[in-house]
């Protein structure tokens, strides 16, 4: 799966950590960046990474900041993406099962490096529901 991955400068550190982690597990990953923890506006990197799930290029995105609270706001102004705010693996499996999240935004401030790394792996192994989800998405979608 091609998967696109971007944050601001303080969520840099769990973004190299993940996308190295999918890699190893057989995905394409697609760095919006940054390529460095110095100082970045994530709106201007975190909206073309929900822009490349919305247009196709990318079946899904992982979305980090400090909070991930920004990367969340910004994912899910973009058409077509339903961005999952996580912070433990229980909201990323409801944010597939319910919510066919493709996208989540984490927070590097908020979850340590194993709970982002469980976070994306519950995600991406968690299929979507479907029945009484799946009109409730058509409805948000719509």
């Amino acid at each position: 799966m091609r998967i696109a991955i971007a944050s601001d400068h303080a969520g840099f550190a769990h973004k190299t950590l993940i996308a190295r982690y999918l890699v190893e597990q057989g995905h394409e990953v697609r760095d919006f960046g940054p390529d460095n923890d110095q100082p970045c506006d994530y709106p201007l990197l975190i909206r073309p990474a929900a822009e490349a799930v919305a247009s196709g290029d990318c079946a899904r995105a992982v979305l980090l900041g400090g909070s991930g609270n920004g990367e969340a706001i910004v994912g899910n102004r973009v058409r077509g993406v339903r961005c999952a705010y996580c912070f433990n693996v229980e909201t990323a499996r409801m944010g597939r099962a319910h919510n066919d999240a493709n996208a989540i935004a984490l927070g590097q401030r908020l979850v340590d490096a194993d709970t982002a790394i469980a976070i994306v792996r519950a995600w991406l192994e968690t299929p979507f529901d479907g029945g009484r989800h799946a009109r409730r998405i058509a409805q948000i979608d719509g």
